[in-house]
């Protein structure tokens, strides 16, 4: 009823029983008079069948889990390099798309509010600028900080290399929200 840790953990097989600690078996004494009759012998099951799972020291186990964190840092840092390697990629792609082509004028004085990062900016442009925005035929690119002032074609161009990189492209067509309409009633 009251196994000690040692019966308990050898049960469990969580512990094996050391060889100089074996008990000794012992033999029987030598049948004399009427000899027993004989049993078939069940088989007996193979060696590897009565080994007990292999256990992993300590040791052993924090050197798996080390080698596993190590792996999974690794291959963060690859991806991370990898992302950071296509955002340069896409970086000098739109440089080179846009240089050139922006048609911010020195002399600019009317300025243009938008919103962008939920904040109103601004940018200066001249009155047939202000106007072929306000149409949709000029749109504001973002680069480097930067607000640019580009054709409708530059800026569609813009946004599939970077889709974050187009800020305004205004639609005529699109009703404003504060629109009433001609016929309305009041």
């Amino acid at each position: 009823m009251a196994d000690s840790l040692r019966d308990q953990l050898l049960k469990s097989g969580l512990a094996q029983k050391l060889k100089a600690e074996a008990k000794p078996v012992r033999s029987a004494p030598p049948a004399q008079g009427k000899p027993k009759q004989q049993r078939p012998a069940a088989p007996s099951p193979s060696p590897a069948a009565h080994k007990p799972p292999r256990e992993l020291d300590l040791a052993s186990a924090y050197a798996q889990r080390a080698k596993i964190e190590r792996d999974e840092r690794e291959r963060a840092q690859r991806e991370a390099e990898r992302v950071a390697r296509e955002k340069k990629q896409r970086k000098q792609k739109l440089a080179a798309l846009l240089d050139g082509k922006a048609l911010n004028a020195a002399d600019a004085d009317m300025p243009r509010h938008f919103p962008h990062g939920n904040k109103i900016r601004r940018i200066y442009c001249t009155k047939p600028q202000l106007e072929a925005l306000n149409r949709g035929e000029l749109a504001i690119v973002q680069m480097s900080g930067r607000y640019l002032l580009v054709a409708k074609e530059i800026a569609l161009e813009a946004q599939t290399i970077q889709p974050e990189t187009l800020v305004l492209l205004c639609d005529p067509d699109a009703p404003a929200e504060d629109d009433v309409p001609a016929d309305l009633m009041w």
